[in-house]
């Protein structure tokens, strides 16, 4: 009985590790294409309102799809809103996530750029 628990362990143990390697794998693969695109060597060479915006490395579609939010959803007040319910409910005080919580906080910059710059023009 013991051993069978222990190799259950092992195996729960093995592929969560998997996970978190393949996780930091993304996330530099990501970080390096953020840091290309910031540098100007990046493939994608978009208006800061339609594509991938050079300072945050994320497009304001996949803004909206982190905060959960519809192209009617545009105020700020909207931004703010669901901005502070994601970054509290992801509090890793309360166990959440430190990366969730800053993909939030990007998303939430995204936004606050694609309005300002949708404000003046």
């Amino acid at each position: 009985m013991a051993k069978h628990l222990i190799q259950i362990l092992l195996l729960g143990t093995r592929a969560v590790g998997k996970a978190f390697v393949s996780a930091l794998r993304q996330e530099y693969i990501a970080s390096q294409a953020a840091a290309a695109a910031r540098q100007g060597g990046g493939h994608r060479n978009c208006n800061a309102n339609e594509g991938t915006s050079k300072r945050h490395g994320i497009s304001v579609e996949e803004a909206r799809q982190i905060l959960n939010m519809g192209p009617e959803e545009s105020s700020p007040d909207d931004v703010q809103k669901r901005f502070e319910q994601l970054f509290k409910i992801n509090d890793t005080k309360k166990g959440g996530s430190f990366y969730i919580q800053s993909k939030v906080y990007r998303a939430k910059e995204r936004l606050d750029e694609h309005l300002r710059i949708e404000k003046q023009g």
